[in-house]
């Protein structure tokens, strides 16, 4: 059972992992155990945890500075992991993204290009370049850091933002179909609102906050650490058997339906 619940010893990619939900991610996956490689687009911030994880005593996590809106940044950044993991990849967790928040008639053809390619295609096309890394496991994990906003229902997040994530619960189903004959699983977590620099952006309306509570019975927003421990749990042997699922992390909201 033990052997169950940890990550030892496992080689896992984290994107976006300076802050947030991706932050507790890669300090959960060290916890635990994990060689964790991550990025941000900012080696300031980078440079920042890394020496504060090492401050902590998580000695295997390594990470660079890579702008995952260019294709040829993505590439550097998964030759880079394939020279630090000798080839090997357990791990990939896909967790870059933004938001713009306009009403559908407001985006600009930019917005669309911007966000789509930052939220959908960076991570379809770093789930493609990884994978030779991990078939070269035999048993790997994709996480996608989805949300509550791809679907089934609706919140005020946005068209293009919604449109983005529900494109990535969609890749979540076909790669953990495509894939699981070489033995890679995937799965998605979607979260409500959480105690993250994104959405406290917008919890700052207080007015907006009360609404969001409101619609949740647990009463309040999630914190990064709820996020990254489910993450951690999808990628151990413990959740072997699951792949193909989007687990919501929205204490209740997807359930409340008229209550």
């Amino acid at each position: 059972m033990a052997d169950a619940f940890q990550m030892k010893g496992l080689k896992c990619l984290v994107t976006g992992g300076t802050k947030g939900i991706g932050r507790s991610t890669v300090e959960a996956f060290a916890s635990l155990g994990a060689e964790v490689f991550t990025c941000s687009r900012n080696s300031d911030d980078v440079d920042a945890c890394l020496r504060e994880w090492r401050e902590k005593g998580y000695e295997k996590v390594h990470g660079g500075a890579f702008d995952l809106s260019d294709p040829e940044s993505r590439e550097g950044l998964v030759a880079r992991v394939k020279d630090v993991f000798d080839g090997r990849l357990d791990v990939l967790v896909n967790n870059v993204g933004i938001n713009i928040r306009k009403k559908t008639e407001e985006f600009s053809l930019e917005d669309y290009n911007r966000l789509m390619n930052v939220n959908l295609e960076s991570t379809f096309h770093v789930s493609q370049l990884c994978l030779p890394l991990l078939k070269a496991s035999g048993r790997a994990s994709v996480v996608m850091s989805s949300s509550v906003a791809g679907g089934p229902t609706t919140m005020r997040s946005g068209s293009l933002y919604g449109m983005s994530k529900g494109g990535m619960n969609q890749l979540t189903k076909i790669l953990a179909c495509e894939w699981a004959p070489h033995g890679i699983r995937c799965n998605a977590v979607a979260p409500w609102y959480t105690n993250t620099p994104l959405a406290n952006q917008v919890l700052k309306d207080e007015a907006y906050k009360a609404e969001v509570l409101s619609r949740t019975p647990m009463g309040r927003t999630g914190e990064p650490e709820e996020v990254a421990n489910t993450i951690a749990f999808l990628c151990m042997p413990a959740a072997g058997f699951i792949t193909g699922q989007i687990l919501a992390i929205d204490g209740g909201y997807s359930s409340m339906g008229f209550w």
